[in-house]
């Protein structure tokens, strides 16, 4: 991802994709953390643009976010606000800190706008990366008047070491660690990269990991007096039927939306290209008509009113505009922002914007 507007990207990408993906992203973290709140992120900050919209009792500045994976130790909050995002969701974070998988876990297709990661949650655990959230000044960076803070999003799982059976202990150590932080909480049970966390979609499974968690929530509300949102996110590698029952145990457990989807397993779109069968989760472009048809899915499953946030495949406003149209409410985007830099943020706003003005 550059530190450029995307009118300079195309300079400046090549330079960029010259380095291993990894290497890349995490040089391209470091400079974020270093320049957010200095004069320097005016490399590629840009004015918001407003357009808001309610949601799950939150009103999202835009309909524009960041989606969890590319922040995940939550480092740099401000520098993301500065681009423009109405909503930016930090994370997967874990209760343990642990390593991920074996490197090399990251690898781009460039032929089709995509990258294929098996990270596996690396991150410093749930200390640090609320440590890191507590340091993010974005709340108090906002000129005031009628403008509105820009969201945060806690995403939270599994660590690798813990048996599937005992998931659930780790997500309510992360429910209790990040309810105070949160606009809202996201609940992942859809990465490919850490062992048997797609089971936590299946019917039992999934049944009872959000009594768990709706039990938990109500506790912490009520001690708090403060009802945060929760999210659930989903893969896009689920036949109708599965998004049925996983619609209805959304409702179920009183879970506030759900977020479709994240990176996919099939290959189909990028055979016989250079790391088409490297393990993981393929995002990008290959991923948009998958992630748009379980929207479309959901939204006949859960009917008008229930919470829907896009992800997948988002290179274009047109893409942007595309998820909408399946049935979700916001976007967010991930690979779209390496491809095609900062400015990206501010023209898909833009799109989203215009689109519901003319209509």
């Amino acid at each position: 991802m550059p530190l450029l507007p995307s009118s300079l990207y195309g300079l400046a990408r090549p330079f960029l994709f010259g380095f291993d993906p990894e290497h890349a992203h995490e040089l391209t973290l470091e400079g974020l953390a270093r320049t957010q709140n200095t004069p320097l992120a005016c490399a590629y900050a840009a004015p918001r643009v407003d357009d808001p919209v309610t949601l799950a009792g939150l009103e999202f500045p835009n309909r524009v976010g960041l989606a969890a994976g590319l922040d995940k130790n939550a480092r740099c909050i401000d520098a993301f606000a500065a681009m423009g995002f109405g909503f930016v969701e930090v994370g997967t974070v874990t209760p343990r800190a642990q390593p991920g998988n074996p490197k090399p876990r990251m690898f781009r297709l460039p032929q089709r706008d995509a990258l294929i990661n098996r990270l596996g949650f690396n991150n410093e655990g749930l200390d640090a990366f609320l440590a890191n959230v507590q340091k993010a000044r974005f709340r108090r960076n906002e000129s005031g008047g009628s403008k509105k803070p820009m969201l945060l999003g806690l995403n939270i799982g599994k660590n690798a070491a813990t048996p599937i059976e005992r998931a659930v202990d780790d997500y309510l150590a992360c429910l209790d660690g990040v309810y105070p932080h949160a606009d809202y909480v996201t609940i992942n049970i859809s990465s490919p990269n850490t062992a048997n966390l797609r089971t936590l979609q299946s019917d039992e499974a999934l049944d009872a990991l959000l009594g768990a968690i709706a039990e938990r929530r109500h506790a912490l509300a009520e001690r708090s007096r403060r009802r945060v949102p929760l999210f659930v996110k989903i893969a896009p590698d689920l036949d109708e039927s599965q998004v049925a029952v996983i619609a209805a145990t959304l409702q179920r457990h009183g879970m506030d939306g759900v977020i479709a989807t994240n990176t996919t397993l099939a290959r189909d779109a990028v055979a016989g290209l250079p790391h088409a069968d490297e393990a993981g989760g393929l995002s990008g472009a290959p991923v948009r008509e998958a992630s748009n048809r379980v929207i479309s899915q959901l939204r006949a499953a859960l009917g008008p009113g229930f919470p829907i946030i896009g992800v997948g495949g988002i290179l274009s406003a047109a893409d942007a505009k595309a998820k909408i149209a399946a049935g979700a409410d916001v976007v967010q985007i991930y690979t779209g922002l390496i491809y095609r830099g900062p400015g990206f943020v501010r023209e898909a706003a833009q799109a989203l914007l215009q689109s519901r003005s003319a209509a």
